[in-house]
């Protein structure tokens, strides 16, 4: 019984981590597209949260929200994939 908790944990995890990284990723791509300079330089960035922000009526701290929505939502989706496929 431990053994098959202990499984189902770990495969838990390894898709929390697999499910958050594909979501910095898809973050980090929308954050350099979506702004007035694309790409990663800190004008990129700041246009890029702002344009984010500027979806719920905000600026760039709203578009930091904004951008972590995929984040957390990569890691759920990630954790509970990996438990039901892998877990027992």
């Amino acid at each position: 019984m431990s053994e098959e908790k202990s499984e189902n944990e770990l495969a838990g995890g390894i898709g929390a981590v697999v499910g958050t990284g594909a979501g910095i990723g898809t973050s980090v791509a929308a954050i350099s597209a979506s702004g007035a300079v694309a790409g990663t330089s800190a004008t990129g960035i700041t246009s890029g949260l702002a344009a984010m922000g500027s979806l719920v009526g905000g600026g760039m701290l709203a578009g930091i929200f904004v951008a972590a929505v995929p984040v957390v939502a990569g890691g759920f989706i990630g954790y509970q994939a990996f438990k039901k496929v892998f877990g027992k």
